[in-house]
């Protein structure tokens, strides 16, 4: 028999207030059941099919000489590496947690990695289209330090990302034993993964709002618009990538401000409604990582020629 899971576990009862009988989430659930695996598995397809093509066309047809095309390189590996932990996050959704605290564990690893190397080498996309605008005569492109940049983004994302699979475990829902959820372990950790969370998120903002309002500013005063053809590429990434993990970030934030016990949240009316965001704002965020592909093939003129071709190719096959 199907289970559905229910957002009750060991720690979060606070949330939802203990009003199973007057507060009922079994609709709620039901609905993510459904709707967020069947999102999921189009997002696979499409990321998979949308990024393995990136992959292709960067190694066979760009140069990685190019900081920008190294950039976009990583950043796919990214996108491929968050792809893989949504088949595990649409099972879970279906019938709880059902692959052990180990994959448990390396799932949540997966996807923080991925969340926070997609900031990482978004932000360093955008400074470093911010030093050949703004500095042309730096040697950021040729200096042969700076593809050490890369390694060193990976190695903070797994750093930060550490946290989250550590204070994470498989646990029981209290009114079903036999459903298991794979969650933060306790408010501490809760608290940590969502302060991580959001301080990469905003100190991203931040750097890069700097450096588009610097590189806006350049472009205009030197009329070199068509000298920078990568600059509205990197700004549609951007833009994407911030409308899609912002109101996500805002709703996991406000849902751990239930654990203060704010009466405002914590009604039922409130937290139903905040639980419905939860869900529509988890299918932006988690579909950006096929989406980057698609800003790719209709932004770049080159991408798009390259793309056609391969398609002729395998058609030909």
């Amino acid at each position: 028999m199907e289970q559905i899971t229910t957002p009750t576990n060991e720690y979060n009862t606070d949330y939802f207030n203990g009003q199973s009988d007057i507060c009922s989430w079994e609709y709620v659930a039901r609905v993510g059941s459904i709707a967020i695996p069947t999102f999921f598995t189009i997002v696979v397809i499409l990321s998979l099919i949308g990024n393995v093509m990136v992959l292709v066309i960067l190694v066979l047809y760009e140069s990685l000489q190019s900081l920008t095309n190294i950039f976009i390189l990583n950043l796919a590996v990214s996108d491929l590496m968050f792809t893989l932990g949504l088949p595990f996050w649409a099972c879970y959704f279906i019938w709880g947690w059902i692959f052990g605290d180990g994959v448990c564990k390396c799932v949540n690893f997966v996807f923080f990695i991925g969340f926070y190397s997609s900031i990482l080498f978004l932000m360093l996309m955008t400074i470093q289209r911010y030093v050949v605008v703004v500095y042309p005569l730096s040697d950021w492109e040729t200096c042969q330090k700076f593809p050490v940049v890369p390694i060193l983004a990976w190695v903070v994302s797994a750093a930060a990302a550490i946290p989250a699979s550590v204070l994470s475990s498989v646990m029981s829902d209290l009114e079903d034993p036999n459903t298991l959820y794979c969650e933060q372990n306790s408010i501490s950790g809760i608290f940590v993964v969502t302060y991580l969370q959001n301080l990469f998120f905003v100190s991203a903002f931040v750097v890069i709002s700097f450096c588009y309002i610097r590189i806006r500013e350049t472009v205009f005063r030197t009329r070199a618009q068509r000298r920078h053809r990568n600059i509205k590429l990197i700004f549609c990434i951007v833009v994407v990538f911030f409308v899609s993990w912002a109101p996500y970030s805002i709703v996991i934030f406000l849902q751990y401000l239930s654990y203060y016990k704010i009466e405002a949240i914590l009604e039922c009316n409130v937290s139903k409604h905040l639980y419905y965001a939860l869900y529509v704002f988890k299918f932006l965020a988690f579909s950006h990582c096929c989406l980057n592909p698609v800003f790719y093939a209709f932004v770049d003129v080159k991408f798009r020629n390259q793309r056609f071709v391969i398609i002729k190719k395998i058609i030909k096959i």
